[in-house]
């Protein structure tokens, strides 16, 4: 691909990335990611001493302690809140279930006393109740008395659950309608000065929370303990909740409470975190969209460089880790910003790329297999693409067998026959010579003029390579038999080949320039074999082959020993006949 067409090729993909972006395809990818980067900085985090909120825990020794149903617990909660008067807490909210209507008729003047509390309290500090929901999600009313002896806006004791039922944020817009409604974290915010705004609680903010037992907030109010009251809850805001087991717990990202395990708390530690956040200006806002998506095509643009798988890989990991650092800086500094899908978009462009280069390098191994597999043999072919033969390298020594064939009298023949009727007898018999040599496992390195040269052994090596040139050998004669057959039906020349088999040492690789250049095999077994072929007319036989080839024959049936051989400029060598020619 040209630049012009692979610089449009990304740009479309970085568009689509970014415009995927805006989907938020892996929010809940995200989400898992933003717990892990809150537990992470929690960890690491070195908090100070919890100033501001102090909880106030209804345990299973509270309900123990005292008889009565939670209901009918007016006389206690205002003790409670009288106990606090002199302490002065900051603001006191309930995250409890307040009844909805009176019980007077069951003990007399019971509401007279938690009203008179909330009356009583109102110039020390100012009580928030919290409303809560029923089965349905439908608020539970508090006893009109209550709302108006407290003189505060009642508050739901709600926080947004995400669809994975993980609480993360803080919203008040929880109206069936979208509509915003006064919420317990919400409400004490602001009579401690806080401008509420949503979006996400810090939970790496603060230390774990502990509680003060119920029962020894009465304790010490009936007591009269101001120093001790004082001491926890003195200018703090004050949380009454539930601490028992199983009883109003939400999931969270991370542990709150150091008497619980695991992800999950209670409300009133939730709201307390909650709080805490708001109190310390780190509600956490998500990066603008525009943001994610212009990450998202940047990193999509990595469809561009062609880079070696090796490299590819470690980009991919360099992505993912600067992409998550880069997000739990950006946390720690009070933006979330999602990274799952700019990673997954950069991913994708490095593996897009470097299928495209797979695909090419494959295409190119395709199309130099079917431009060259007629100019070399298989064995050669498959060395080339798969790079184990390069031109540049030195040759390779290896024992190998070398096969030589010629045709007998061919200049002869060939002069009675036009230079078609010669390309065509050639190319007939080259078709049905190299099919044998390539089936017994063998390589045509060359042809020269009307012979053959061919090594068994080498690039592909072979069991026993004397053996597989003996039967090539042997295969290309019969073949010859069944070219004259045809040739006598077709009213064509008979003709003969002769054939000379050595084995033995040679250096095995590129010969030539460095741009043009033959892959062979060069050594005195070369020289030999060409020489025994060339023996083959005088000795009388079709094919000879020396003592070497012989030896490692497991059969050697058919082979007539000749002796040593003479051959031009070599001493003789002891050789053996085979398929005596027919006067």
């Amino acid at each position: 691909m040209r630049a012009p067409r692979r610089a449009l090729a990304a740009a479309a993909f970085a568009a689509g990335a970014a415009a995927i972006a805006a989907l938020d395809p892996l929010a809940g990818t995200d989400a898992k990611l933003l717990d892990a980067q809150f537990a992470w900085l929690r960890a690491r985090a070195q908090p100070g001493p919890e100033a501001r909120i102090a909880i106030v825990g209804i345990d299973e020794a509270a309900t123990r302690e005292l008889a009565e149903p939670i209901a009918l617990w007016h006389p206690h909660l205002a003790a409670f809140l009288e106990g606090l008067r002199e302490a002065r807490p900051a603001v006191v909210a309930l995250d409890l279930i307040l009844p909805d209507r009176s019980y007077d008729a069951f003990v007399p003047g019971l509401d007279r006393l938690l009203a008179r509390a909330l009356v009583g309290t109102r110039g020390a500090f100012p009580t928030v109740l919290g409303v809560t929901l029923d089965e349905g999600r439908r608020p539970r009313a508090i006893q009109p008395l209550f709302v108006a002896a407290a003189g505060t806006t009642p508050a739901f004791a709600v926080l947004p659950v995400d669809g994975d039922g993980v609480v993360r944020r803080f919203d008040e817009a929880l109206g069936q309608g979208g509509e915003r409604v006064p919420t317990l974290v919400g409400e004490m915010a602001r009579h401690l000065g806080a401008a509420p705004r949503e979006g996400l609680v810090d939970f790496a903010l603060g230390p774990d929370f502990e509680y003060t037992p119920f029962t020894r907030v009465l304790a010490a109010a009936r007591a009269g303990d101001r120093e001790f009251l004082a001491a926890r809850f003195g200018g703090r805001a004050v949380l009454l909740g539930t601490v028992q087991p199983y009883v109003d717990t939400l999931r969270v990202p991370v542990r709150l409470a150091s008497w619980q395990e695991g992800e999950g708390v209670h409300g009133v530690v939730a709201h307390a975190q909650a709080l805490r956040s708001l109190l310390a200006g780190r509600v956490i806002g998500t990066a603008p969209a525009a943001a994610t998506a212009a990450l998202a095509a940047g990193a999509a643009f990595l469809v561009l460089p062609a880079l070696p798988a090796v490299v590819a890989a470690i980009a991919a990991v360099v992505l993912v880790a600067g992409l998550l650092a880069a997000s739990t800086w950006a946390l720690a500094g009070g933006t979330h910003l999602p990274v799952a899908w700019v990673a997954v978009a950069g991913l994708l462009a490095l593996c897009a790329r470097q299928a495209v280069a797979l695909y090419r390098r494959l295409d190119e191994r395709r199309r130099l297999r079917a431009s060259f597999s007629g100019y070399v043999s298989p064995a050669v072919m498959a060395e080339i693409v798969s790079g184990r033969i390069q031109p540049d390298t030195a040759g390779v020594q290896m024992n190998i067998c070398v096969l030589f064939s010629d045709i007998r009298n061919y200049t002869t023949m060939s002069e009675g026959m036009s230079a078609p009727q010669v390309l065509a007898f050639l190319n007939r018999y080259f078709d049905r010579m190299v099919e044998i040599v390539h089936a017994r496992g063998g390589t045509v390195v060359s042809f020269m003029g009307d012979g053959i040269m061919a090594v068994f052994g080498a690039p592909q090596p072979l069991a026993n390579p004397c053996e597989a040139g003996f039967h090539a050998a042997r295969d290309m004669l019969a073949g010859v038999e069944a070219l004259n057959a045809e040739a006598a039906r077709e009213g064509g020349r008979q003709f003969a080949i002769g054939v000379g088999l050595h084995a033995g040492d040679a250096v095995v690789g590129h010969v030539g320039s460095r741009t043009r250049h033959d892959f062979t095999a060069i050594g005195d077994v070369t020289n030999v074999a060409s020489r025994l072929e060339s023996a083959t007319k005088e000795a009388g036989y079709r094919l000879v082959l020396s003592a070497e080839v012989a030896a490692r024959l497991p059969d050697r049936s058919g082979l007539v020993p000749l002796g040593p051989v003479s051959i031009k400029g070599h001493a003789p060598v002891e050789s053996c006949g085979y398929s005596r020619v027919t006067p």
